[in-house]
Protein backbone atom coordinates (compact mmCIF):
# COMPACT_ATOMS: atom_id res chain seq x y z
CA UNK A 1 0.00 0.00 0.00
CA UNK A 2 2.56 1.78 1.04
CA UNK A 3 4.25 1.78 -2.40
CA UNK A 4 1.10 2.21 -4.28
CA UNK A 5 0.98 6.15 -2.61
CA UNK A 6 4.74 6.33 -3.27
CA UNK A 7 4.65 5.70 -7.22
CA UNK A 8 0.57 7.88 -7.13
CA UNK A 9 2.51 10.97 -5.52
CA UNK A 10 5.49 10.67 -8.51
CA UNK A 11 3.24 10.56 -11.03
CA UNK A 12 1.12 13.33 -9.53
CA UNK A 13 4.51 15.57 -9.57
CA UNK A 14 5.51 14.52 -13.31
CA UNK A 15 2.09 15.37 -14.32
CA UNK A 16 2.65 18.63 -13.01
CA UNK A 17 6.36 19.02 -14.06
CA UNK A 18 5.86 17.47 -17.83
CA UNK A 19 3.32 20.06 -19.41
CA UNK A 20 6.29 23.12 -18.03
CA UNK A 21 9.12 20.34 -19.14
CA UNK A 22 7.50 20.08 -22.72
CA UNK A 23 6.89 23.70 -23.59
CA UNK A 24 10.74 24.41 -22.32
CA UNK A 25 12.11 21.74 -24.36
CA UNK A 26 10.04 22.77 -27.63
CA UNK A 27 10.42 26.42 -27.26
CA UNK A 28 14.38 26.58 -26.22
CA UNK A 29 16.18 23.13 -26.47
CA UNK A 30 14.69 21.51 -29.51
CA UNK A 31 15.46 25.52 -31.36
CA UNK A 32 19.06 25.28 -30.03
CA UNK A 33 19.46 21.77 -31.71
CA UNK A 34 17.81 22.64 -34.99
CA UNK A 35 20.27 25.96 -34.97
CA UNK A 36 23.10 24.14 -34.11
CA UNK A 37 22.37 21.57 -37.27
CA UNK A 38 21.66 24.37 -39.74
CA UNK A 39 25.05 26.47 -38.20
CA UNK A 40 27.14 23.23 -40.12
CA UNK A 41 24.84 24.48 -43.66
CA UNK A 42 24.86 27.18 -45.72
CA UNK A 43 20.86 27.74 -45.32
CA UNK A 44 20.16 31.56 -45.56
CA UNK A 45 17.01 31.20 -43.48
CA UNK A 46 14.49 31.20 -46.67
CA UNK A 47 14.82 28.79 -48.90
CA UNK A 48 14.58 24.94 -48.82
CA UNK A 49 17.29 24.22 -50.80
CA UNK A 50 20.65 24.12 -48.87
CA UNK A 51 23.89 22.08 -48.37
CA UNK A 52 25.82 20.62 -45.24
CA UNK A 53 29.60 22.12 -45.40
CA UNK A 54 30.86 20.89 -42.14
CA UNK A 55 32.95 23.31 -40.18
CA UNK A 56 33.50 26.33 -43.07
CA UNK A 57 30.97 28.49 -41.33
CA UNK A 58 33.07 28.23 -37.86
CA UNK A 59 36.49 28.38 -39.67
CA UNK A 60 35.26 31.78 -41.43
CA UNK A 61 34.29 33.71 -38.34
CA UNK A 62 38.47 34.03 -37.25
CA UNK A 63 39.58 35.16 -40.37
CA UNK A 64 36.35 37.40 -40.81
CA UNK A 65 37.55 41.33 -39.63
CA UNK A 66 34.00 42.29 -39.07
CA UNK A 67 33.44 39.58 -36.88
CA UNK A 68 36.29 40.42 -34.90
CA UNK A 69 35.96 44.17 -34.65
CA UNK A 70 32.73 43.12 -32.95
CA UNK A 71 34.13 40.71 -30.55
CA UNK A 72 36.92 43.38 -29.74
CA UNK A 73 33.59 45.94 -28.98
CA UNK A 74 32.12 43.44 -26.66
CA UNK A 75 34.80 42.75 -24.97
CA UNK A 76 36.13 46.35 -24.25
CA UNK A 77 32.53 47.20 -23.68
CA UNK A 78 31.83 44.13 -20.94
CA UNK A 79 35.01 44.80 -19.38
CA UNK A 80 34.42 48.64 -18.61
CA UNK A 81 30.57 47.84 -17.86
CA UNK A 82 31.39 45.08 -15.27
CA UNK A 83 34.38 47.48 -13.41
CA UNK A 84 31.45 50.36 -13.22
CA UNK A 85 28.92 48.61 -12.53
CA UNK A 86 30.27 46.36 -9.66
CA UNK A 87 31.95 49.86 -7.81
CA UNK A 88 28.81 51.75 -8.23
CA UNK A 89 26.75 48.64 -7.02
CA UNK A 90 29.08 48.32 -3.96
CA UNK A 91 29.24 51.81 -3.02
CA UNK A 92 25.53 52.70 -3.94
CA UNK A 93 24.84 49.44 -1.42
CA UNK A 94 26.41 50.73 1.38
CA UNK A 95 25.27 54.22 1.53
CA UNK A 96 21.44 53.04 0.89
CA UNK A 97 22.32 49.88 3.96
CA UNK A 98 23.19 53.09 6.26
CA UNK A 99 20.44 53.94 8.85
CA UNK A 100 19.99 57.82 6.89
CA UNK A 101 16.62 59.28 6.49
CA UNK A 102 14.78 58.30 3.61
CA UNK A 103 16.06 55.45 3.12
CA UNK A 104 13.33 54.00 1.56
CA UNK A 105 12.71 56.55 -0.82
CA UNK A 106 16.25 57.03 -2.26
CA UNK A 107 16.04 52.69 -2.58
CA UNK A 108 13.41 52.97 -4.81
CA UNK A 109 14.68 55.99 -6.80
CA UNK A 110 17.56 53.89 -7.27
CA UNK A 111 15.57 51.00 -8.52
CA UNK A 112 13.66 52.87 -10.57
CA UNK A 113 15.41 52.62 -14.13
CA UNK A 114 15.23 48.85 -14.04
CA UNK A 115 11.21 48.86 -14.73
CA UNK A 116 11.75 51.11 -17.51
CA UNK A 117 12.57 49.21 -20.92
CA UNK A 118 15.60 49.09 -22.77
CA UNK A 119 14.35 50.09 -25.82
CA UNK A 120 12.86 53.72 -23.71
CA UNK A 121 15.64 54.15 -22.37
CA UNK A 122 17.86 54.40 -24.92
CA UNK A 123 15.71 56.55 -27.26
CA UNK A 124 15.35 59.18 -23.82
CA UNK A 125 19.02 59.10 -23.97
CA UNK A 126 19.41 59.49 -27.77
CA UNK A 127 17.46 62.41 -27.42
CA UNK A 128 19.66 64.22 -24.12
CA UNK A 129 22.92 63.17 -26.29
CA UNK A 130 21.32 64.64 -29.91
CA UNK A 131 19.06 67.52 -28.49
CA UNK A 132 19.52 68.79 -24.46
CA UNK A 133 23.34 68.20 -24.62
CA UNK A 134 24.29 70.29 -27.47
CA UNK A 135 22.29 72.59 -25.89
CA UNK A 136 23.18 73.20 -22.65
CA UNK A 137 26.55 73.17 -24.50
CA UNK A 138 25.88 76.41 -26.15
CA UNK A 139 24.16 77.92 -23.11
CA UNK A 140 26.91 77.48 -21.32
CA UNK A 141 29.17 78.01 -23.59
CA UNK A 142 31.09 74.69 -22.75
CA UNK A 143 32.59 73.10 -26.01
CA UNK A 144 32.56 69.03 -25.13
CA UNK A 145 29.09 69.06 -24.54
CA UNK A 146 27.97 70.55 -27.74
CA UNK A 147 29.04 67.70 -29.88
CA UNK A 148 26.48 64.55 -29.50
CA UNK A 149 28.81 62.08 -28.34
CA UNK A 150 26.66 59.51 -30.40
CA UNK A 151 28.47 60.93 -33.62
CA UNK A 152 31.94 60.25 -33.12
CA UNK A 153 33.35 56.55 -33.74
CA UNK A 154 35.53 57.21 -31.20
CA UNK A 155 33.18 58.62 -28.14
CA UNK A 156 30.00 56.95 -29.49
CA UNK A 157 30.61 53.62 -27.33
CA UNK A 158 30.82 55.50 -24.17
CA UNK A 159 27.73 57.07 -24.89
CA UNK A 160 26.19 53.82 -24.74
CA UNK A 161 28.04 52.70 -21.93
CA UNK A 162 26.51 55.94 -19.91
CA UNK A 163 23.42 54.77 -20.64
CA UNK A 164 23.44 50.95 -19.62
CA UNK A 165 25.31 52.25 -16.51
CA UNK A 166 22.53 53.94 -15.50
CA UNK A 167 19.81 51.31 -16.02
CA UNK A 168 22.04 48.71 -15.23
CA UNK A 169 23.29 49.25 -12.20
CA UNK A 170 19.61 49.45 -10.10
CA UNK A 171 19.21 45.55 -9.66
CA UNK A 172 23.18 44.64 -8.61
CA UNK A 173 22.77 47.60 -5.88
CA UNK A 174 19.67 45.79 -4.94
CA UNK A 175 21.45 42.68 -4.35
CA UNK A 176 24.80 44.07 -2.77
CA UNK A 177 21.98 45.35 -0.11
CA UNK A 178 20.24 41.86 0.06
CA UNK A 179 24.35 40.77 0.17
CA UNK A 180 25.25 43.00 3.31
CA UNK A 181 22.30 41.97 5.49
CA UNK A 182 24.16 38.46 5.90
CA UNK A 183 27.44 40.19 7.38
CA UNK A 184 27.44 39.56 11.02
CA UNK A 185 27.35 42.30 12.96
CA UNK A 186 29.02 41.28 15.89
CA UNK A 187 31.87 40.39 13.65
CA UNK A 188 32.29 43.85 12.36
CA UNK A 189 31.52 45.00 16.19
CA UNK A 190 34.62 42.44 17.36
CA UNK A 191 36.86 43.33 14.90
CA UNK A 192 36.63 47.51 15.90
CA UNK A 193 37.11 46.39 19.49
CA UNK A 194 40.50 44.62 17.72
CA UNK A 195 41.54 48.36 16.55
CA UNK A 196 40.65 47.75 12.86
CA UNK A 197 39.76 50.69 10.56
CA UNK A 198 36.56 50.76 8.52
CA UNK A 199 38.48 49.56 5.21
CA UNK A 200 40.43 46.49 6.95
CA UNK A 201 36.33 45.63 8.37
CA UNK A 202 35.04 46.17 4.75
CA UNK A 203 38.10 43.92 3.16
CA UNK A 204 38.72 41.18 5.48
CA UNK A 205 35.27 41.03 6.62
CA UNK A 206 32.08 42.66 4.34
CA UNK A 207 33.72 41.48 0.82
CA UNK A 208 33.75 37.83 1.73
CA UNK A 209 30.27 37.85 2.56
CA UNK A 210 29.58 39.39 0.08
CA UNK A 211 31.34 37.00 -2.68
CA UNK A 212 28.30 35.20 -4.01
CA UNK A 213 26.17 38.40 -4.81
CA UNK A 214 29.51 39.48 -6.72
CA UNK A 215 30.16 36.24 -8.20
CA UNK A 216 26.42 36.55 -9.16
CA UNK A 217 26.47 40.50 -10.34
CA UNK A 218 29.58 39.57 -12.74
CA UNK A 219 27.46 36.96 -14.49
CA UNK A 220 24.80 39.19 -14.74
CA UNK A 221 27.00 41.88 -16.01
CA UNK A 222 29.15 39.80 -18.50
CA UNK A 223 26.35 38.40 -19.88
CA UNK A 224 24.55 41.80 -20.62
CA UNK A 225 27.99 43.46 -21.60
CA UNK A 226 28.49 40.34 -24.62
CA UNK A 227 24.80 40.75 -25.54
CA UNK A 228 23.87 44.29 -25.64
CA UNK A 229 21.54 44.81 -28.58
CA UNK A 230 18.70 46.89 -27.04
CA UNK A 231 20.78 50.24 -26.70
CA UNK A 232 22.49 50.07 -29.62
CA UNK A 233 19.67 49.95 -31.39
CA UNK A 234 18.36 52.74 -30.13
CA UNK A 235 21.31 54.96 -29.67
CA UNK A 236 23.80 54.38 -32.92
CA UNK A 237 22.38 50.97 -34.64
CA UNK A 238 26.15 50.12 -34.61
CA UNK A 239 27.23 53.42 -36.28
CA UNK A 240 29.21 55.52 -37.30
CA UNK A 241 31.14 53.77 -39.54
CA UNK A 242 30.79 50.44 -37.73
CA UNK A 243 32.15 51.49 -34.60
CA UNK A 244 29.24 50.13 -32.02
CA UNK A 245 28.51 47.01 -34.25
CA UNK A 246 28.34 44.28 -31.44
CA UNK A 247 27.76 40.99 -31.68
CA UNK A 248 24.24 40.35 -31.47
CA UNK A 249 23.55 43.38 -33.65
CA UNK A 250 25.86 41.67 -36.39
CA UNK A 251 24.03 38.89 -35.92
CA UNK A 252 20.73 40.60 -36.64
CA UNK A 253 21.78 41.90 -39.70
CA UNK A 254 23.90 38.80 -40.73
CA UNK A 255 20.71 37.11 -40.24
CA UNK A 256 17.65 38.59 -41.28
CA UNK A 257 19.06 41.99 -43.47
CA UNK A 258 22.10 40.01 -45.61
CA UNK A 259 20.27 36.54 -45.43
CA UNK A 260 23.32 34.49 -43.89
CA UNK A 261 21.46 32.66 -41.76
CA UNK A 262 23.76 29.53 -40.58
CA UNK A 263 26.59 31.81 -40.86
CA UNK A 264 25.08 34.01 -37.88
CA UNK A 265 23.97 30.93 -35.86
CA UNK A 266 27.49 29.49 -36.12
CA UNK A 267 28.52 33.01 -34.70
CA UNK A 268 25.99 32.81 -32.01
CA UNK A 269 26.79 29.65 -30.71
CA UNK A 270 30.65 30.64 -30.83
CA UNK A 271 29.66 33.59 -28.94
CA UNK A 272 27.31 31.01 -26.15
CA UNK A 273 30.08 28.76 -25.65
CA UNK A 274 32.51 31.24 -24.47
CA UNK A 275 29.93 33.09 -22.20
CA UNK A 276 28.85 29.66 -20.38
CA UNK A 277 32.77 29.11 -20.19
CA UNK A 278 33.85 32.21 -18.88
CA UNK A 279 30.71 32.60 -16.29
CA UNK A 280 31.50 28.96 -14.72
CA UNK A 281 35.30 30.03 -14.40
CA UNK A 282 34.11 33.24 -12.46
CA UNK A 283 32.10 31.41 -10.06
CA UNK A 284 34.44 28.31 -9.27
CA UNK A 285 36.98 31.25 -8.56
CA UNK A 286 34.73 32.87 -6.67
CA UNK A 287 33.35 29.83 -4.35
CA UNK A 288 37.05 29.54 -3.59
CA UNK A 289 37.09 32.81 -1.44
CA UNK A 290 33.56 32.99 -0.31
CA UNK A 291 32.58 32.19 3.34
CA UNK A 292 30.19 29.75 4.00
CA UNK A 293 27.75 30.21 7.15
Amino acid sequence: MAGFKMKKKQLTHAMFVAPSLLFYSFFSVLPILIGIYYSFTNWNGITRKYSFIGFQNYKKMFTDQRFLRAIRFNIKYAFILIVCILALSIILGLLLNQKIWGKSFFRAAYFFPAVISLITTGLIFNQIYGNVLPELGELLHIEFLKKNILASPNTAMYGILITHIWQGVAIPTVLVIAGLQTVPEELKEAAALDGASAFQVFRYITIPFLLPVISMILVLVLKDGLMVYDYVLALTTGGPAGATESITMLLFKQGFEELKFSYAISQAITVAIVIIAVSILQISLTNRKKVYD
